[in-house]
């Protein structure tokens, strides 16, 4: 089973246009700091409970623009 990670550069790169920090982000989608660290970090995958916050969070994104499936 292909395991689904962030677009890491992607997420990072809207939090900033939003001029605020991944540890605000991480409240903002109800996970913790450091959960919010490992997913950018690659070190964990979100399961699709979070992938739809996150989705959401970032209106008009699309799966394909957030995510991608690991090899």
């Amino acid at each position: 089973m292909k395991k689904v990670k962030l677009r890491t550069d992607v997420v990072r790169e809207l939090i900033a246009r939003k001029n605020k920090s991944q540890n605000w982000f991480a409240k903002r989608i109800g996970i913790s700091s450091s959960y919010m660290a490992q997913l950018l970090n690659g070190q964990k995958h979100p399961a699709p409970e979070l992938r739809q916050k996150i989705q959401t969070f970032f209106e008009g994104k699309e799966f394909d623009d957030l995510f991608f499936f690991e090899n």
